[in-house]
């Protein structure tokens, strides 16, 4: 991995003395500052004869583990009579720490392949893409998404998730789950994503998890509950063991990072999911655990856990997934909290080489729904 990062570093120096700027269809952008006219016009106006972009600007940059930004953009008269996306929104790795957690974590790539492996054949509410590229030669990759903006309501930690809304978010969860569950090109060359363990076991080695989500875990005591807290020593071996454990289930296709702050609301209420750069071979449980925690408040987590359980497992099982026995899902849910912490407390104290990826607000009130979760189920000893 550390080969890898060094190469991205070299490929990154070199692409920024050169300035280069994309102008075929194949070319992928290393940034925003890459983009011209004719590449946008070879990628929106291919339907449109006649069609060209005649001029384009940008909006602020919007930086996480990706650089997000919207292009603004006008059209000749072929262009506009075709009615053309006035704006579109897009995702880039444009910054160092952005290529290295996207190119050497391989998410960048995973993403290009679910818009254009999987996403055309999901019956879900998802971004569709208008262009989605990968360069394994620079790392480099650009995803461009028909603008929701204007359509939906993107969440956050303070969007009220009530009983409506976090059916629709299961609902789409398992038409995901099954639509792939124990599928034979899982891993393959149509369906080349990586399993989740591995994915989890590289990046742990390349950015010293273990030390930084242990510091993250100390400076979140506050959210954390003191029960809990005093079993500090155990949290980063339960986590170990998650992942030991996730690699033995039946395989599926899992989001793995969904987070309140990757789904959206529609006009008509329903959840939409967004954010595919960690797609991963890998159990169903850590995708249902990880976003009913987080989504919900922790009083009604508490009240609704189990009947929605029950909701989600007659869904896939009605979509033809092979009954799954209740108390072994919950069994797994408990024991896939622990990476899912974990992502929040790397996010918290990033590991050296990450951008900063989330708002303390945020990252704060997913740490307590997590680690309060965590304590109420006594996952800890979910491994005896």
């Amino acid at each position: 991995m550390n080969q890898v990062v060094d190469e991205i570093k070299r490929i990154f120096e070199i692409e920024q003395q050169q300035g280069g700027k994309a102008v075929e269809i194949t070319d992928v952008p290393g940034g925003y500052d890459a983009i011209t006219p004719s590449w946008l016009s070879k990628v929106l106006c291919r339907d449109a004869p006649g069609a060209e972009v005649a001029s384009f600007s940008l909006d602020e940059s919007d930086d996480g583990s990706s650089n997000r930004r919207r292009i603004f953009l006008t059209y000749n008269d072929a262009g506009k009579r075709a009615g053309l996306p006035a704006t579109v929104f897009c995702k880039a790795a444009e910054k160092l720490s952005n290529r290295i957690v996207l190119g050497a974590s391989g998410a960048a790539q995973t993403e290009a392949n679910f818009y254009n492996k999987v996403r055309p054949y999901l019956d879900i509410e998802a971004p569709v893409s208008l262009y989605a590229n990968y360069d394994p030669q620079s790392y480099a990759y650009f995803i461009m998404l028909e603008d929701l903006g204007s359509k939906v309501q993107f969440c956050d930690d303070r969007t009220e998730i009530d009983w409506e809304r976090i059916n629709s978010l299961i609902d789409l969860l398992a038409r995901l789950h099954a639509s792939y569950y124990q599928h034979p090109d899982l891993g393959s060359a149509s369906l080349p994503f990586p399993r989740w363990t591995k994915w989890w076991l590289n990046n742990v080695g390349s950015f010293d998890f273990e030390g930084f989500c242990d510091k993250a875990f100390v400076d979140a005591e506050r959210v954390i509950p003191a029960r809990l807290f005093k079993r500090r020593g155990e949290i980063w071996p339960c986590t170990m063991r998650s992942a030991e454990r996730h690699g033995e289930l039946p395989e599926t296709l899992i989001h793995c990072d969904v987070h309140l702050k990757n789904w959206y609301l529609t006009a008509d209420n329903r959840m939409g999911l967004s954010d595919w750069q960690i797609l991963s071979v890998g159990h169903w449980s850590r995708d249902y655990i990880y976003a009913t925690t987080t989504a919900l408040s922790v009083e009604n987590r508490r009240k609704w856990e189990r009947e929605l359980l029950k909701i989600y497992l007659d869904k896939v099982a009605s979509l033809g997934v092979p009954p799954i026995d209740f108390d072994d899902a919950l069994k797994n849910c408990r024991q896939q909290l622990f990476t899912a912490l974990a992502f929040w407390t790397i996010t918290l104290r990033p590991a050296t080489g990450m951008p900063d990826m989330q708002p303390e607000r945020t990252t704060f009130e997913f740490l307590n729904r997590l680690a309060t979760a965590i304590d109420d189920l006594d996952a800890v000893d979910s491994f005896k």
